[in-house]
């Protein structure tokens, strides 16, 4: 049966890179630019690149606030890339006063200064998964390195939904598993033969 694949739109991130893996891996994807779009979608993606709050007042002026958060809350497939994970707590330093879709607790905060560090976080970095034999990370290598591009990162307050983490300064989820949602900060798309076997995980084999 062909999956219906929607990609969200919403005026930013990288979604010509993510339709082109997803027709690599023999898929096709929609752009989901208003509710409407979301309509016959089996699986959903939220690629991210941008600032917060203009990525949140996007979705507001699309209309896309609500139908989100009613995906993720019926526990829809869902895979978030960096501001597509981000999106997904309630708030974020990087843009005070605005609310994010708030369907998991916990807020986005910046790399703390360190002479040393530089931000953003920019390259490979390794990914630790916290259970390795799940799912998602079936036939990914060991050790998994992916693609970072950022400056902030999310801290959720239920710690059980935490899939893995990285170092960088210090040590942050790099992803989360919730029921049929998972997010990441890096960029499997960007990650070579690794990212698409992430993607293809998740298209293939779901989360849960």
């Amino acid at each position: 049966m062909t999956q219906r694949i929607g990609v969200i739109d919403y005026g930013g991130g990288n979604l010509r890179n993510v339709l082109n893996v997803l027709a690599f891996l023999g898929h096709e994807g929609k752009l989901v630019g208003d509710p409407d779009d979301l309509k016959g979608i089996d699986r959903l993606i939220f690629p991210g690149v941008g600032s917060f709050g203009d990525c949140t007042e996007e979705l507001d002026r699309r209309r896309l606030r609500e139908p989100l958060i009613d995906w993720v809350k019926s526990d829809r497939p869902y895979f978030g890339i960096c501001l597509g994970y981000q999106v997904l707590f309630e708030r974020s330093s990087e843009s005070p006063g605005v609310a994010g879709l708030g369907v998991l607790p916990g807020e986005v905060v910046r790399f703390s200064p360190d002479p040393g560090l530089k931000v953003p976080h920019m390259g490979w970095n390794q990914v630790v998964p916290v259970e390795r034999s799940h799912s998602i990370w079936q036939d990914t290598p060991d050790p998994l390195y992916l693609y970072f591009v950022h400056s902030y990162y999310p801290v959720p307050a239920d710690s059980s939904i935490v899939a893995s983490t990285t170092e960088y300064g210090e040590r942050f989820a790099s992803s989360i598993l919730s029921g049929n949602t998972f997010a990441g900060q890096f960029h499997p798309e960007r990650s070579q033969e690794a990212g698409l076997r992430l993607i293809g995980n998740f298209l293939e084999r779901g989360v849960s």
